[in-house]
């Protein structure tokens, strides 16, 4: 019979060292000692036999779905010193993860849909520490049938770190020259006899100057889980965390009017393109229970609730080019929602029957969640002033409204039913059919609090998959996908703001290999095409569906050890993206706004055999030029850089400890990042781009000890 006892979670940690308390030593004289530590404290799991959640199917080896996906573990993330979400994302070559919402493939994500924890909505648009997570799933393009309504943006399931069936006692200190100071601490274990109770403590703490001159940022994190075994088949898992967000000062973002074009990629170091009171201030307070039941080793049965509310201060400044000889106008916008509250729910249930020559992998469940967006009630937007790239203005600070003096402005709701049945014929052809039957409501509210518009939907999504083995370690599949997600609401602007349009149906094929040469070595490819309505704002003003966003796409990905002393994890991706039977010719079959034709991302890690506990890594990271008008008449360049680093791993005192050093973009290059059709809060244009300035070159260093 199958237990839900948990198992200490350390393979997730990279080679990254557990801080050990120091000793204390009184009227002696104090020796530091410092070995070779040859062996990482982690036990991470080989690439081949990774596993990630996949919809209402539970957790599966990547190497045996028909979809591409890939896992970010914990031990990656302190090897390269990622210290947000949106770090992690970078080393995935088919995720656009630079703006406020993540997406795969070149498809629009959305707010809540396609982003959770733990298998549960969230939200998508605010700050997460890559701190918080024991490892990063992300699935590459539609599972509406495996998840409900969603853009086919892909899937981002972040996993919390749990309780270590044994002690652990992690403290990590650092600082960055874009960063400043930091310190956190990692604690877990059981906390009765029995082994009943266990616990994990997360604490962090970042305070410091950012890259530009004048800017100020500071990050606070803090989590608990408790896990209880209730029994030896029910185990009851909980998770409450708040995390704190501000960083003031950096530059603005850059936006098109008509006719104009980007500037040479600017330097984001200097502090007139931002205003010094101007940026983010977010906090973000979640809570989760999952109750998961083994009833025989075969069935398990998962129910998890979870509330989430995001707070927001958004007072960043957005510079709109006038013309192309660098002048542009100034203004901040806070009209946005200042609250997000999110309730959301998953009960799923698996097991296997056998019917003889036919075994059946069954999924069923419901899956859903209420979401409310609070705007300032006095929100609105404000012309700070003009200038020009070669001047250095200095705005006075605008009076921003009240972010606390909220009206309830929408409500989302979304229930779904959900049933997969894998057919297996044999030991090397089976057959995935996945569905499911959506219903959602939009309500939209005015600042009196009576209702102004009511949208209801529902419609059912499918997907088929055929899956190959010709042998063990190699799997051939190809899956058709047919899903169903809410129409966009017009933006502030548009002649109809606030309506939302019906719902869109969207398609998607792909066929893929998935080849593991030995236990630690995963390879993959992946052939697609998806195609969804596109709507924005036309030329009279009116935001509207027009015409259909295709994407065709090549996708490979390595991740493991290519050598006993070379890992490897990235790859390439290619894609057409191409806007097809819209009202303009001018935008007819051109490349849709902001995305590269290719983009390639690959980590390398070498251990170093001759000073044993010594790793060495470099990234290099390549993004192709992206139009910045519908029309292409308009583009901004490609864009390579070079990440370096290093880990060291010894021991000071008795004690493990791990000595890490970073730098990114060591070239300093400059480039436009980030680079959508409309407003950063989502592509909501009228086809004129926004960008932000990429990051200058930073340096890192830490020092983790394991108690």
């Amino acid at each position: 019979m199958r237990s839900y006892k948990l198992v200490l979670l350390t393979g997730m940690i990279p080679c990254s060292p557990i801080l050990p308390a120091m000793p204390v030593y009184a009227a002696e004289t104090m020796v530091v000692t410092a070995e070779p530590h040859t062996q990482s404290l982690d036990d991470v799991t080989p690439a081949a036999e990774q596993q990630a959640t996949a919809g209402n199917l539970g957790k599966q080896k990547l190497i045996n779905v028909p979809w591409s996906v890939q896992t970010l573990s914990d031990s990656l993330t302190r090897q390269v010193q990622a210290s947000s979400v949106k770090d992690v994302y970078r080393y995935l070559p088919s995720v656009q993860g630079d703006g406020v919402r993540p997406q795969t493939r070149g498809m629009q994500g959305s707010v809540v849909q396609n982003s959770m924890i733990d298998g549960l909505n969230v939200v998508s648009t605010t700050e997460y520490p890559a701190e918080q997570f024991q490892r990063i799933e992300v699935l590459n393009g539609m599972a509406g049938a495996l998840y409900g309504p969603a853009n086919p943006a892909g899937m981002f399931n972040l996993v919390s770190k749990r309780p270590t069936d044994v002690p652990l006692r992690r403290v990590t200190v650092g600082g960055g020259t874009a960063s400043g100071a930091n310190a956190a601490l990692d604690l877990s274990g059981p906390l009765d006899a029995a082994d009943r109770v266990k616990y994990r403590l997360n604490l962090l703490d970042q305070d410091g100057s950012s890259y530009t001159h004048g800017s100020r940022q500071r990050n606070q994190y803090a989590g608990l889980a408790l896990d209880f075994q209730l029994t030896d088949q029910t185990v009851l898992e909980s998770n409450f965390s708040y995390y704190h967000f501000y960083q003031k000062g950096l530059p603005g973002s850059f936006a098109l009017a008509k006719g104009t074009h980007f500037p040479s990629p600017l330097d984001p170091t200097k502090s007139q393109y931002g205003q010094y009171y101007a940026g983010n201030d977010d906090t973000t307070t979640t809570g989760s229970l999952h109750i998961k039941h083994d009833f025989d080793g075969n069935w398990l049965l998962d129910v998890g609730v979870l509330r989430q509310i995001a707070d927001r201060e958004s007072t960043t400044v957005t510079n709109t080019l006038t013309d192309n000889q660098g002048h542009y106008a100034t203004t901040t916008a806070n009209s946005a929602a200042s609250r997000f509250t999110i309730n959301s729910y998953l009960v799923n249930l698996t097991g296997s029957v056998d019917s003889g020559w036919l075994q059946h992998d069954l999924a069923v469940g419901m899956r859903g969640f209420v979401w409310k967006n609070n705007n300032p009630r006095d929100g609105g937007t404000q012309t700070l002033g003009s200038s020009s790239l070669e001047e250095s203005p200095d705005y006075a600070r605008p009076a921003y409204p009240d972010f606390t003096d909220r009206y309830h402005s929408a409500t989302t709701t979304q229930h779904v039913f959900l049933l997969s049945d894998t057919l297996t014929f044999n030991p090397r052809w089976s057959l995935l059919l996945s569905g499911s039957e959506n219903l959602f409501t939009v309500d939209n509210y005015s600042k009196t609090g009576s209702r102004s518009s009511n949208h209801d939907d529902r419609g059912a999504s499918g997907s088929a998959s055929l899956m190959y083995k010709p042998v063990e370690n190699v799997t051939l599949y190809t899956t058709w996908a047919n899903s169903m997600q809410q129409g966009d609401t017009a933006p502030a602007g548009a002649n109809n703001a606030g309506e939302v349009l019906d719902p869109y149906r969207s398609h998607q094929v792909e066929v893929g290999a998935k080849y593991a040469p030995h236990k630690d070595l995963l390879l993959t490819a992946a052939l697609f095409q998806a195609e969804r309505p596109f709507a924005y704002t036309n030329a009279s003003g009116d935001f509207a569906q027009d015409g259909t966003q295709k994407n065709r796409g090549l996708e490979l990905m390595a991740d493991g050890h290519v050598t006993p002393n070379l890992r490897l994890f990235g790859g390439g991706s290619w894609l057409d993206p191409r806007l097809h039977n819209t009202s303009s010719a001018d935008a007819d079959d051109k490349q849709v706004v902001g995305l590269p034709r290719f983009t390639a991302s690959m980590l390398a890690i070498y251990s170093i055999d001759p000073l044993p506990g010594l790793d060495v890594n470099g990234t290099l990271r390549y993004v192709g030029r992206r139009p910045t008008d519908n029309a292409n008449d308009s583009w901004v360049g490609s864009y390579t850089t070079v990440d370096i680093g290093s880990n060291y791993r010894t021991r000071l005192f008795g004690t493990d400890t791990t000595f890490r050093l970073a730098v990114t973009n060591v070239t300093n290059r400059r480039y436009w990042s980030n680079v959508v059709p409309g407003a950063l809060t989502g592509y909501t244009g009228a086809g004129y781009a926004s960008a932000q300035l990429g990051a200058p070159r930073e340096a890192t260093a830490s020092v983790q000890f394991d108690f």
